[in-house]
């Protein structure tokens, strides 16, 4: 499959693309990188000339305060373009780093900027993504300020099966979440004892089995429920369990 294969099916679940309108973005110069778990790949405060896209992996948007805490501010699967909004802001005031290890393709902004002068509608559908990615940001601080810890991971999960779904990389209510407990604490804005915590609640729930990276995901209503999860803010046009 080609680099940007995940990326289409992203935009395929949302927007009907053309034969053409693909051709257009598969023509992208682009370069490969591939980084080891722990490696960052975008370092805050970089002025950018060029759009990351995860290939395979999981990736990770954090800030780091004066105490040197760290916070997860999204999470990044294969076809996730990780700092789009780079494009118009030029310097990013955040990191992103490879929670797996990963492999990324890096996209010029001049290609880009001539993918949308050639078809100004791919403007709105990359547009489109950055309102997804924004829509995913309200929706964790809803999850970060109102809920109890246990509904926020059962969100997590839910939203990232979908994720992970979209792009083939979950299915069979089984997905690989490789990261670590620290990692998940960093994200949901817990301490890592209350995060060990929360899981051992969920695995009581009987609702998912969850061994190391491996969940299975028992009942899919259940975990809705606990979650209040209503995936509107993902903006999938197509059925896709």
């Amino acid at each position: 499959m080609d680099s940007l294969g995940p990326l289409l099916h992203l935009l395929r679940a949302r927007v009907p693309l053309t034969s053409g309108q693909e051709a257009l973005l598969l023509s992208m110069r682009r370069n490969h990188r591939s980084y080891r778990r722990g490696a960052p790949i975008i370092f805050g405060r970089s002025r950018l000339s060029e759009s990351c896209v995860i290939v395979d992996g999981i990736a990770a948007r954090e800030t780091i305060n004066g105490e040197g805490k760290r916070q997860f501010t999204a999470l990044h699967f294969a076809g996730d373009f990780v700092d789009l909004h780079g494009f118009i802001l030029k310097e990013i005031d955040h990191g992103v780093t490879a929670l797996s290890d990963c492999v990324a393709t890096f996209i010029p902004h001049g290609e880009i900027a001539r993918v949308i002068d050639t078809e100004p509608s791919l403007g709105r559908v990359l547009w489109l993504l950055t309102a997804v990615d924004a829509a995913i940001q309200r929706a964790w601080i809803a999850c970060l300020g109102r809920s109890r810890a246990l509904a926020h991971l059962a969100h997590l999960l839910c939203e990232t099966y979908l994720r992970l779904r979209l792009v083939d990389r979950a299915r069979d209510w089984q997905l690989n979440l490789a990261i670590t407990q620290g990692e998940l604490a960093d994200a949901l804005g817990l301490s890592p004892v209350h995060m060990n915590r929360t899981i051992q609640e969920l695995r009581a729930t009987g609702l998912v089995s969850w061994e190391g990276f491996e969940i299975v995901i028992h009942d899919w209503d259940g975990l809705l429920r606990l979650a209040e999860f209503d995936g509107t803010y993902l903006n999938l046009d197509q059925k896709i369990l």
